[in-house]
C-alpha cells in the first residue's frame, strides 16, 4: 500500500514532522513554499494532504491542480486563506486547530486590556524617552468594571473566567450561549444593544461571517457608553476603524486595543498614531505553546484522516472520531449504493431526498451517511459532486433534505431506506449492513430480496408470471453475458416482482430493449456503482 504524501508549505514545528513520519506518513517540508503560489500550483497534485499556516494561499488555482488532494490542515483557527468553496467543491476536507491556541489568545487579550487600561505602552515610552510624566498616564482599574464579551465561545469563555478572577462584572452577547451555559461560566447573557449601553470595556471573540462583519459599527459605535475602551483579538473587520477613531478623537471612546486590522498586513491604518491606541501585529496566538500545540494538532488530525478515515475540527464536513469511523464506512457505502440506485432511476428533477434510519444506525453518526446519500442520489445528474459538496449543491437546487431516526422495526439490526421525491414519482429502496461488513439491498419498492452490489447490475420490474426467467436468461447467453448473481423478489404470488442481476460487464442499450420487450417486463435499466 502506498503511503500517504503530505506537503506542509509553512513554518511548523519539527514536531509535526515527526508525527507524520511516525504515523507512516510520507512528508515534504518546504517551510518557504507558500510565499510561491505558481510553485504550489505545480507541484500540489502529487500530495494526498496540504499543511499550512497563515503564508500559504489556497487558490481555486491552486485546488484546481489538486487531483490527489484530500485534506488541508490549517494550524491555527483562521481559515481565510483557503477558498473553501473551491476546496468543498472537490471533497477536499479542510480542518483547522480551533483549541490549539485559544489559552494564548485569550491572555493576549486580558494583556491588551490592562495595557490600554493603564496606558503601559505610552508610558513606557515616554519614560525611556527620559521624562517622567507621572501625572500625564492616569488610568483606570478593572476590579468592579463591567466586561462586555461579543461572542463567548472557547477563547470568549476563557477570557471571561479570567476577567471574574479579576473581580469584573462579566456580560456577554452570544446568540449561540445558552442560558445553561452562561450560568456555567457565570455570565449573564444580554443582547447587543444592552451590552453596548453598559460595558466598560468591550472584548470581541467571534468569527468573521456576513453576521458578524462590522458588528461594532459606526451606529453601534455611537451607543457605547462613555469612556469606553474596546479590545479585539478575534478578526480585522469586526469593527469599523474609521468611525472608532473619530469616536476616539472626541473622547466618547477612551482606547482601543487592536491586534488584528481590516488589511493585514496593517503598515497603515485609520487607528494608527492615535495617543489612546494599543496596536500588536496579529500577535493572539503567538506564543511557543501555540505555535507547538496547533502544529502538533494538525499533524495528529491529518493523520487520523489519510490513516483511519477520523475527521475532527473541519470546517466543511461532520466529525467522525476514530473509533467511529471503521464502524461507518460500510454504512456510508451503503447510503451511498442507495442513493445511486434511485439516482440512476431517476429522471425527472428531484424535490426532495427522505433518509430514515432504524435500529443501530439511527444512533451513530448518521450526517456523513445523509452526505454520502445525497451525493449518491445527484451524481447522475452532476458527475463531479461529492460527499462534501453534496449539501451545498442540494440547497442551491432547493432540494429538501429530510433525516428521521427510529427504533428497529422487523428482524434487522440496522436498515436504512432512502426516498427519492421527483416531480413524476416518488421512488424508494432500502438496505442494510451485515455482520460481514457488506451492504445489501434488502427492499426496493417495498418488495423484499436481498442482494449484493456488484459494479454492473441490471434492474427490471416485471409481472410474476412464468416464462419470464427463461426468456430473460436465453437474452443474456445469447449476447454473452455472465451473471454473477440473480436475485428477486415479489409482493404477491402473481403480482409485482423485482429482479436485481449481477453481470459481468456492462450490458448495451440494445440488449436492454430486447429484455423490456418481454411480455412480463416493465422496466429494465442497467445500473453500475
Amino acid at each position: 500500500m502506498t503511503k500517504p504524501r503530505v506537503l506542509i508549505s509553512d513554518a511548523l514545528s519539527p514536531a509535526a514532522v515527526q508525527i507524520f513520519t511516525d504515523r507512516g506518513i510520507e512528508v515534504d517540508f518546504q517551510p518557504n513554499l507558500g510565499k510561491d503560489k505558481d510553485k504550489l500550483a505545480e507541484i500540489i497534485g502529487n500530495y494526498d494532504g496540504l499543511a499550512i499556516r497563515s503564508a500559504s494561499k489556497v487558490t481555486p488555482k491552486i485546488l484546481e491542480n489538486a487531483k490527489n488532494l484530500k485534506v488541508i490542515g490549517r494550524a491555527g483557527i483562521g481559515v481565510d486563506n483557503v477558498d473553501i468553496p473551491a476546496a468543498t467543491a472537490k471533497g477536499i476536507i479542510v480542518m483547522n486547530t480551533p483549541f490549539g491556541n485559544s489559552i494564548t489568545t485569550a491572555e493576549h487579550a486580558i494583556a491588551m486590556m490592562f495595557a490600554v487600561a493603564r496606558e503601559i505602552p505610552a508610558a513606557d515610552v515616554s519614560t525611556q524617552a527620559g521624562k517622567w510624566e507621572k501625572n500625564r498616564f492616569m488610568g483606570v482599574e478593572i476590579t468592579s468594571k463591567t466586561l462586555g464579551i461579543i461572542g463567548c465561545g472557547n477563547i470568549g469563555s476563557i477570557v471571561a473566567d479570567r476577567a471574574i478572577g479579576l473581580k469584573m462584572r462579566v456580560i456577554a452577547f452570544d446568540p449561540f450561549l445558552s442560558a445553561e451555559r452562561a450560568l456555567e461560566i457565570g455570565v449573564e447573557k444580554v443582547e447587543l444593544e444592552e451590552l453596548l449601553r453598559r460595558a466598560d470595556f468591550i472584548t470581541l471573540h467571534t468569527p468573521m461571517t456576513p453576521n458578524t462583519k462590522n458588528i461594532l459599527s459606526a451606529e453601534n459605535l455611537a451607543k457605547t457608553k462613555k469612556g469606553v475602551r474596546i479590545i479585539n483579538c478575534a478578526r480585522g473587520g469586526l469593527v469599523d476603524e474609521a468611525a472608532l477613531r473619530e469616536l476616539l478623537d472626541s473622547g466618547h471612546v477612551a482606547g482601543a486595543a487592536f491586534d488584528v486590522f481590516a488589511e493585514e498586513p496593517a503598515t497603515a491604518n485609520p487607528l494608527f498614531g492615535h495617543p489612546k491606541v494599543v496596536a500588536t501585529p496579529h500577535l493572539g496566538a503567538s506564543t511557543t505553546e501555540a505555535q507547538e500545540n496547533v502544529a502538533l494538532q494538525v499533524a495528529e488530525q491529518m493523520s487520523d484522516y489519510l490513516l483511519k478515515g477520523a475527521i475532527s475540527n473541519a470546517v466543511n464536513f461532520p466529525s467522525i472520531t476514530a473509533e467511529e469511523a471503521p464502524r461507518l464506512k460500510p454504512f456510508v457505502d451503503l447510503a451511498g449504493k442507495l442513493g445511486s440506485f434511485l439516482g440512476q432511476l431517476t429522471e425527472a428533477s428531484i424535490k426532495a431526498i427522505r433518509i430514515e434510519y432504524e435500529g443501530a444506525v439511527a444512533s451513530m453518526n448518521t450526517r456523513a451517511l445523509t452526505q454520502a446519500a445525497v451525493a449518491g442520489a445527484l451524481r447522475p445528474f452532476l458527475s463531479d459532486i461529492n460527499m462534501v459538496s453534496a449539501p451545498i449543491v442540494a440547497r442551491d437546487k432547493g432540494i429538501v433534505i429530510e433525516e428521521v431516526k427510529r427504533e428497529a422495526r422487523g428482524n434487522l439490526d440496522s436498515f436504512i431506506k432512502i426516498t427519492i421525491d421527483a416531480e413524476d414519482m416518488p421512488r424508494h429502496a432500502g438496505g442494510t449492513v451485515y455482520n460481514d461488513g457488506k451492504p445489501r439491498m434488502v427492499e426496493i419498492r417495498d418488495i423484499q430480496m436481498d442482494a449484493e452490489f456488484a459494479p454492473h447490475m441490471i434492474y427490471i420490474r416485471n409481472a410474476d408470471k412464468p416464462g419470464f426467467i427463461g426468456a430473460f436468461g436465453m437474452l443474456l447467453g445469447n449476447a454473452g453475458v455472465n451473471v454473477a448473481t440473480f436475485n428477486m423478489g415479489r409482493d404477491v404470488p402473481g403480482g409485482d416482482a423485482i429482479c436485481f442481476v449481477a453481470v459481468d460487464d456492462q450490458v448495451s442499450q440494445e440488449l436492454l430493449d430486447k429484455i423490456e420487450a418481454i411480455p412480463q417486463v416493465k422496466r429494465a435499466r442497467a445500473v453500475k456503482f
